[in-house]
């Protein structure tokens, strides 16, 4: 199937997203579509699928002119997507979300037995088998939902299917069996369009790549014509530098202590310390304990054993508010469901953690939050029209600075960072790294968990490796290799696994 889009625009009142923007996507075809937060990928994308319909332009299928007025429409063409931001029904099974509308039937009555086997044979081929087809999609791991996503995408044998960020909250392991799916359907005439903010997988994976930037159309190059320096500049106008920055914060004396620290089932004998200036990296594989460890310092999870100190101080943290008031920070994985409330504007979000920091004598100064959101808003290069925007209408990655600038607002004593990165596009990361190492410089210790090794590795100055609830070692991250961090994760033992605290 040919997709040719041609002269696309949208906007959203005032805001105009896209801009006369032209895509072509040709069958058997990986195409990588990539822009900064806010450029209008997964607009042009919600367009194709019929979630949005175009202001002008046009669509055309093998060179005829369709009108996509809905997602049943998409589907009917054979173009599915595959959603960033999740979509799952919680309340409903993994089965009954892969084919909500689609059940099959017998005699007019829901087949669950056909519906459970199909529903295993597309989990099987992403390596997904284990996932229990009648628990509830809102009981499984971020990983886990995005895996029931892809497959129920599958499920629709589309001739197009529109990947955005399928890769974000997974494994190695899952996205090696993603990746194989890729190239089988490519193989059997499947174009696939690709938004991710990974080069490394961009470079592997797709065979060509358009960039949009603010709105508009600024290129198409062949992977094998092209390389990272220019897609950057491609996609933000500039050079980015380093693509990791180099750390120089002084470490100071120990600021979290945490001994033999336990939950309910999930990580048990964690020790670690955390010293002033310093970042330490979590790493491990997905289901391994390393989130857990932040929740229960936040008193998300119940601690069941074990002892954290803050500053010498024993902490008693039973929800976040103990947390919060100890001097903790958390930035959440999920911001949809835990980080963000949808419903209100950037400056309610940024500031809702901290109100009373913008009260006097119990009513909160807006002069004095939107003063501080407009320093956040342009430090961390939020797109967005104004502050009192509805944070919903925000792109994922716009979304997620906003929840960075929460616990910037007024900095923590500790910063618990979990996938800080998560559908940030290269020049955000960039600029959150600065964030990072500028509150590290200002004494925050930071405790970051990161599926991205090269991130963990760059970022940290000492990485703890997680496995099966348990850590297998703590490297110091100047001598560490990807190598020995996987080797500890998958429950080998490297040496040295004990890395001394920075002096």
């Amino acid at each position: 199937m040919q997709i040719n889009m041609r002269g696309i625009s949208k906007a959203f009142g005032p805001v105009k997203v896209l801009e006369s923007v032209d895509l072509s996507l040709a069958a058997g075809e990986i195409h990588a579509l990539m822009g900064e937060n806010g450029a209008g990928k997964s607009t042009l994308m919600k367009i194709l699928c019929g979630v949005y319909q175009a202001d002008a332009g046009e669509i055309l299928v093998d060179g005829s002119v369709v009108n996509i007025r809905s997602t049943t429409d998409a589907e009917h063409l054979g173009i599915a997507i595959i959603h960033q931001e999740l979509n799952l029904i919680p309340q409903l099974s993994v089965m009954e979300n892969l084919f909500l509308g689609r059940e099959p039937r017998r005699f007019g009555v829901i087949d669950t037995a056909t519906m459970r086997k199909q529903a295993h044979t597309y989990l099987d081929l992403l390596g997904a088998g284990h996932i229990d087809t009648d628990m509830e999609a809102g009981q499984l791991s971020i990983g886990q939902q995005q895996m029931v996503e892809i497959a129920k995408a599958l499920s629709l044998n589309a001739q197009v299917l529109v990947m955005d960020e399928p890769t974000a909250a997974l494994t190695d392991r899952e996205i090696e069996s993603l990746f194989k799916i890729m190239l089988d359907l490519k193989s059997r005439g499947v174009a696939i369009v690709y938004v991710s903010h990974r080069m490394e997988e961009i470079f592997r994976i797709c065979d060509k790549i358009s960039v949009l930037r603010d709105g508009q159309f600024v290129g198409e190059r062949e992977i094998a014509k092209t390389g990272f320096d220019e897609v950057v500049r491609l996609m933000v106008g500039r050079e980015i530098g380093d693509r990791f920055p180099k750390r120089s914060a002084k470490v100071g004396d120990v600021r979290l202590q945490v001994s033999n620290l336990a939950d309910t089932g999930n990580i048990a004998d964690i020790n670690f310390e955390v010293r002033a200036g310093e970042v330490l990296g979590i790493a491990g594989l997905m289901g391994a304990g390393r989130s857990e460890i932040l929740k229960t310092l936040f008193g998300i999870n119940r601690q069941t054993s074990g002892e954290v100190r803050l500053d010498g101080q024993t902490l008693h943290i039973c929800n976040a508010s103990d947390a919060i008031g100890a001097g903790i920070g958390f930035v959440t994985e999920d911001r949809k469901a835990q980080g963000l409330v949808l419903g209100m504007s950037v400056r309610e979000n940024a500031t809702l953690v901290h109100l009373d920091h913008f009260a006097k004598l119990g009513v909160v100064s807006e002069r004095a939050e939107s003063a501080a959101v407009a320093d956040l808003i342009k430090q961390l290069s939020i797109r967005t029209r104004d502050a009192e925007l509805d944070v919903k209408s925000l792109s994922g990655g716009n979304q997620q600075k906003v929840v960075f600038a929460k616990w910037l607002a007024v900095p923590p004593k500790v910063l618990l960072l979990d996938e800080p990165t998560r559908g940030v596009d290269v020049g955000g990361k960039a600029e959150i790294y600065h964030i990072i190492n500028q509150l590290a410089a200002a004494g925050v210790a930071i405790v970051m968990v990161s599926s991205e090794l090269p991130e963990v590795m760059a970022m940290s100055d000492r990485i703890l490796v997680m496995h099966q609830g348990r850590q297998n070692g703590i490297f110091d991250a100047t001598s560490a290799t990807q190598e020995s961090i996987m080797t500890a994760a998958t429950g080998g033992q490297t040496s040295p696994l004990t890395a001394a605290i920075p002096a």
